[in-house]
């Protein structure tokens, strides 16, 4: 299995940053917009789709308001075995610190959900810095 680890610095406060990251249904439009051009919620899961044509379907496993992490998990195709975790953290002076972990099989697909998770961080920042 391979683990993943990715963080980003954003220039705005840990409570803004959290309020989008846990508005689940709105990933299109709150954190990734164009990356991600639509978001459906479906009982205990989100049905997401990226620019590129790919939908996934990801079970909402937990939204810890006191720790500000999100847990979701999705089985694709390709993918066995995907979970993740997105955490924001209070980085002083206005500034957050957003961690996002993810546990993947089959292995062989790290690199290409490592490129992934690099991209919808850059879009993250770049969204929630304007």
């Amino acid at each position: 299995m391979a683990s993943i680890r990715k963080e980003i610095l954003v220039e705005a406060r840990a409570e803004d940053v959290w309020a989008a990251v846990r508005d689940v249904g709105a990933l299109h439009t709150r954190l990734v917009p164009g990356f991600v051009t639509d978001t459906r919620l479906e009982s205990d899961a989100r049905i997401v789709t990226f620019a590129n044509g790919l939908v996934l379907r990801e079970l909402i496993v937990d939204i810890d308001d006191a720790a500000r992490r999100f847990v979701w998990a999705a089985v694709g195709e390709r993918i066995k075995h995907h979970n993740a975790a997105m955490q924001v953290f209070d980085d002083g002076g206005g500034r957050s610190r957003v961690v996002w972990t993810a546990d993947i099989l089959p292995q062989e697909l790290a690199g290409q959900a490592g490129a992934i998770m690099e991209q919808s961080l850059a879009v993250t920042k770049r969204t929630l810095e304007r």
